[in-house]
């Protein structure tokens, strides 16, 4: 029996990927590339998700590329998209890697520029989505202050 030759860092997307990971686990690896956004790659490129990376054939490789380049031409619904109706252009785009911290720091820009509710709080460092700050995010406010006892309470005299 003839063993594959395993390639131990497969490259995709400017992003290393360790080559004895599962396709639909390691493709998650990519940055704004979710689960149900690998399952569906693998689904489309017809490539098994419990296949090792490091085993995938160049031309496989290259079906996972295209699809990650443009998943609308694949058939790729587009509430799996992590850009649905893009600001600027109103259509719908799949960002990975750079491109999505690029995307996300000029969204943070814009609501910090047009100054609403959620671009203030960014500024402020605090939290966005209406999580409670009394008890968490104390990072942000400086250590915990404790109640000061008095010198009488301490001796234990009333």
């Amino acid at each position: 029996m003839v063993q594959e030759e395993i390639k131990h860092i497969v490259r995709i997307a400017n992003t290393d990927l360790k080559g004895h990971k599962e396709t639909y686990v390691a493709l998650g690896g990519i940055k704004g590339v979710s689960f149900a956004f690998t399952n569906a790659i693998c689904k489309v490129a017809k490539i098994n998700p419990r296949k090792k990376v490091g085993l995938l054939t160049d031309e496989e490789l290259r079906r996972i590329m295209d699809i990650l380049k443009d998943p609308i031409a694949f058939n790729i619904p587009t509430w799996m998209l992590n850009k649905q109706r893009e600001y600027e252009s109103g259509a719908d785009k799949h960002f990975i890697a750079v491109d999505w911290d690029l995307a996300k720091e000029e969204d943070l820009k814009r609501l910090k520029k047009i100054k609403c509710y959620r671009g203030i709080r960014h500024t402020l460092h605090a939290p966005v989505r209406g999580q409670r700050t009394r008890s968490n995010f104390r990072a942000n406010k400086g250590k915990v202050v404790g109640v000061k006892k008095n010198k009488d309470a301490k001796s234990g005299r009333m």
